[in-house]
């Protein structure tokens, strides 16, 4: 019988000065806590051709972080934030709007940036779904122009709410993979932070292969869980794409007998939510899977992932793939030795629990 886990049991005592707010001065430099083997093991993420076979497969998350995060006023002087969700066709976005009063449709919101050389207004078209939907607290603007680009032009990185220094320079730089090429996200994948270009070529020489998907990871990602009952928790909504191309690989790789490595929770979502119907599929859609223990894992053997909030979807989500009393083992571990947690933190290394497989 499965154990009914709730909210609780995803808990644990984080001493506030191991939330990393700036990374590593190397990417690769950061430790990497290798759960794989019976002892955990403290090593650094330069280490990770070591840990591989050749024939195994990394698969990344090629999405692009955007400067989602925008500043200004509306129309009566009130101060406005908003942070952009999703783009949309016809210049239109999903967005979380923070004003003392809820904007109403029909009026403008003005939006500049930081050295005030750029400014656009909005237009609130009115909430971004129906009330039962996952959008019901979103915001439908319109942008005078190319969303994208005005985001680059006045927008801010979109630093999670737990770095608390204002974003700057370094983080347009490091909250970005190396690798990032299709724009949409509005948080990083953050294991795929640590690789470099001289990792990422002692991996190829190590005879490890690589692919990608996309998948664009939304604001949700650190939505809080508000319910002790988990079967009630209603996921948020990411648009993942996967390339046939992938697909061939994780197959010829699977048919070799080598090991398919997720690099990043992110990746792993749209893994396994391609393969619901039994096997993977190329193809992009929306998921809003919910991977806690008692999933049963298709595609994904080795993951690489930082280490995430007490009580989120993505501590049950490794507890899922590596086993509960695994995971609350390698937690104490990294608390014990001083890793770095969160998005600029440090990282681990997991093989799938055997019990976890389908």
């Amino acid at each position: 019988m499965t154990h009914a886990y709730t909210l609780g049991d995803f808990d644990f005592a984080l001493p506030p000065e191991l939330i990393a707010q700036h990374p590593t001065a190397e990417r690769s430099g950061a430790r990497l806590l290798d759960g794989t083997v019976s002892e955990p093991v403290d090593r650094a993420v330069r280490d990770l051709p070591s840990l591989l076979r050749p024939g195994d497969l990394m698969v990344f998350n090629d999405t692009r972080v955007i400067k989602a995060r925008l500043i200004g006023s509306k129309a009566t002087g009130g101060a406005v934030e908003a942070l952009v969700e999703r783009v949309l066709p016809e210049h239109q976005v999903l967005a979380h709007v923070r004003a003392s009063k809820s904007p109403k449709a029909g009026s403008l919101l003005r939006f500049a940036s930081a050295d005030g050389h750029a400014a656009f207004d909005a237009e609130v078209l009115g909430r971004g779904g129906s009330p039962e939907s996952a959008e019901a607290a979103l915001f439908r603007l319109r942008f005078p122009s190319e969303p994208f680009a005005l985001l680059e032009r006045c927008g801010h990185v979109p630093l999670p709410p737990y770095i608390t220094h204002a974003d700057d320079a370094d983080d347009e730089r490091r909250y970005q993979t190396v690798f990032a090429a299709r724009p949409g996200a509005v948080a990083a994948p953050t294991a795929a932070l640590h690789f470099d270009e001289p990792l990422l070529a002692r991996l190829r020489a190590r005879g490890v292969g690589m692919a990608s998907l996309t998948l664009h990871v939304g604001a949700g990602t650190f939505q809080p869980v508000r319910t002790d009952d988990l079967d009630q928790h209603r996921m948020h909504s990411e648009w993942f794409e996967i390339g046939a191309e992938t697909v061939q690989a994780i197959d010829a790789t699977r048919a070799a007998g080598g090991r398919i490595l997720a690099v990043g929770t992110t990746t792993l979502r749209a893994l396994e939510s391609a393969a619901q119907s039994g096997r993977l599929q190329a193809g992009s859609r929306d998921t809003d899977i919910f991977i806690r223990p008692g999933f049963r894992f298709r595609v994904v053997d080795l993951l690489m992932t930082n280490f995430h909030l007490p009580k989120s979807t993505l501590m049950m989500l490794v507890s899922a793939f590596a086993g509960y009393e695994r995971i609350r083992a390698l937690y104490a571990h990294a608390i014990g030795e001083r890793y770095r947690f969160f998005s600029y933190g440090d990282a681990m290394l997991l093989a799938r629990d055997a019990g976890s497989g389908g």
